[in-house]
């Protein structure tokens, strides 16, 4: 395959900077990629060469001091990749460490993989990993329980009860909290006093530093 404008210089200059075991491992994976990708783009990020399709990252390969890495990039094509069973999750990149050209898959299944990455970007169906890890939503934390003296303490008040009725959750939350943290019994007991006593008068935990 004769170079062409996608082919960048600085990726001759990392290629040819590498290690003499790493040079053909990277030469081939090159050929491949631009064979399963004429339209594919060559760049630089994070020091190592990576491939772009339509402004998105097809994959990427590295080089280090023994063995040499290919990633590819997006969901989608990770779930070919098991069912190919060539997903090596333990190591960097997709296909494991290689040491020789032998540790790629086959030309034939390797040009097979990356024209499914590629048709999945021109499907629109291609989640990069990075925005996969940003839309991971961690389980909201549940509100700490109101300690039952507490509770009883409010009931018995019905003043303080109506002012707590009133505050925002957040201002409820400082005052459940400041009383649950407490170690000790007559610590706890102390604070509910003296909660009750500033609940009636419309205070909030906080009052001293923030106007209620």
């Amino acid at each position: 395959m004769s170079p062409s404008n996608t082919f960048n210089p600085k990726v001759d200059v990392y290629i040819a900077k590498s290690k003499p075991f790493a040079q053909p491992i990277l030469k081939a994976i090159r050929e491949l990629v631009h064979k399963a990708c004429p339209g594919v783009v060559e760049t630089i990020k994070w020091s190592r060469p990576f491939f772009e399709y339509k402004n998105v990252i097809l994959a990427n390969m590295s080089a280090f001091k023994e063995h040499c890495s290919f990633g590819f990039w997006g969901q989608e094509i990770s779930a070919v990749l098991r069912d190919a069973k060539v997903l090596q999750p333990d190591a960097m990149g997709s296909l494991g460490r290689l040491t020789r050209i032998d540790d790629l898959p086959a030309n034939k299944q390797m040009l097979s993989l990356l024209r499914q990455a590629v048709a999945f970007i021109d499907s629109g169906q291609y989640t990069s990993p990075i925005a996969a890890r940003q839309r991971v939503v961690k389980a909201p934390t549940p509100p700490p329980q109101a300690p039952s003296e507490f509770t009883k303490a409010l009931k018995a008040n019905k003043r303080a009860s109506a002012a707590f009725a009133a505050f925002s959750p957040s201002c409820k939350k400082e005052y459940v909290e400041w009383i649950a943290d407490a170690k000790r019994a007559e610590t706890r007991d102390k604070r509910i006093s003296t909660a009750i006593d500033w609940i009636s008068e419309g205070k909030q935990r906080n009052w001293k530093y923030q106007n209620c």
